[in-house]
């Protein structure tokens, strides 16, 4: 948490990314990029930033609440809202140029009105309760209330150029501090407040930025050196670069997206990683997976889902339209689990994987799969819960072919 209040220039920064986001629909990483490009933030500040915005739209009904504002009126009442988010958390009000003042006694009832409201204390839609407690049940309760804390930082280490603990001595001397993660080799915690990205180590492709929990998605695939292996839905490759990894640079790597930009990306990714052996191909056409049949000996599928599982990280999705959006992406989910698996050769592994913590999106997406595709049979599947782990929610499915 804050420990000092923002400038003003600051504040009035949190209130136009957040009315982007609420208003106009951008999603939070590219409003981010948009209002930092160009300016001179010190990383501490846009470090700041990101941190204040971040816990609003984690708790943002709440802070609405609070605030007697509703969320479309962020660009007109966000002063209000940002007084009320210091006050609660017992910091000195914010500087800003024309601020709508709180009644700090009417928020103190507010706020002993809301603990009697855990859904709301949550920072939880109503429509993402109601779901979560229809796919859960009784463990959503706990599920609800830690996709509402913030996130850990987490780092993994490139096999290709260091070791977890070389990398952590190389961090160590640049003043970054890191704790090992238990079952997750190739993790290490950040525990330190650090500019991560103006370290030498990151300038030398030594380390990306990523969650434990998704570490183990490509972990479960179990790539070797010479293999042929396909990330199907590579976007900008943080596991596609973890499977370069696994490989040792030794066999061949094919990184496929519907979208040409993320595979960009992912190239230069690749370059500062040393994953030499990466080739990308955006798909086209169903002909694109077609030519690749029983070709792989190991698939990922890392499907696009709703993102449930990584609402401390992603927080603007609880404000999106994503009960009307879920069938038609697990429409999708089926779609690319019926159609990619055909790549795998037999004997072959395919591994499902969703940032999501919903049955509907994972195992039940597998269960129909299964019983439509006898000829593969599931391995074992795994659900990281973000409230157990501390680490964001991810589902692992591991699928053999065993004939064609």
């Amino acid at each position: 948490m804050l420990n000092s209040p923002l400038s003003a220039s600051s504040n009035e920064l949190v209130i136009s990314i957040l009315t982007m986001v609420l208003s106009q629909g951008k999603p939070l990483d590219r409003a981010y990029s948009q209002h930092f490009s160009g300016l001179q933030l010190v990383p501490a500040e846009q470090a700041r930033i990101a941190l204040t915005t971040g816990d609003i739209l984690r708790r943002l009904n709440l802070y609405c609440y609070l605030a007697e504002i509703s969320p479309d009126e962020m660009e007109r009442f966000g002063s209000k809202l940002l007084n009320a988010w210091h006050l609660f958390h017992e910091l000195e009000l914010p500087k800003m140029q024309y601020s709508l003042q709180v009644d700090e006694a009417r928020l103190a009832d507010r706020v002993e009105q809301a603990k009697t409201k855990p859904v709301l204390w949550d920072g939880c839609p109503e429509w993402l309760d109601t779901m979560g407690h229809e796919q859960l049940g009784d463990a959503w309760e706990k599920e609800r209330a830690a996709l509402s804390t913030a996130p850990k930082r987490f780092l993994r280490a490139n096999g290709l150029k260091v070791t977890r603990d070389e990398l952590a001595a190389k961090l160590a001397a640049e003043f970054v501090s890191t704790l090992k993660v238990d079952g997750v080799d190739s993790a290490l915690e950040v525990t330190s407040d650090s500019a991560l990205f103006r370290t030498q180590s990151f300038k030398d492709g030594l380390f990306e930025q990523q969650d434990a929990g998704s570490q183990r998605v490509a972990a479960a695939l179990d790539a070797k050196p010479g293999m042929k292996v396909i990330d199907a839905c590579a976007g900008a490759g943080g596991k596609t670069l973890h499977i370069a990894a696994q490989m040792q640079g030794k066999g061949r790597l094919l990184a496929m997206d519907v979208e040409q930009w993320k595979l960009d990306k992912l190239k230069e990714r690749a370059r500062r990683n040393g994953a030499h052996n990466v080739e990308t191909r955006v798909i086209t056409s169903s002909k694109t997976i077609k030519r690749l049949k029983l070709s792989a000996d190991r698939v990922l599928l890392d499907v696009p889902c709703s993102g449930l599982g990584v609402l401390k990280r992603n927080p603007d999705a609880k404000w999106r339209d994503t009960v009307e959006r879920l069938p038609v992406l697990m429409e999708l989910q089926q779609h690319i689990l019926s159609s990619y698996s055909r790549m795998v050769k037999v004997g072959g592994i395919v591994v499902y994987a969703t940032c999501s913590i919903f049955p509907c999106e994972n195992r039940g997406q597998v269960d129909t799969f299964l019983a439509q595709n006898p000829n593969f049979r599931l391995i074992e599947d795994e659900s990281i819960s973000p409230a157990d782990s501390g680490f964001d929610g991810f589902y692992i499915a591991k699928l053999e072919r065993i004939q064609e």
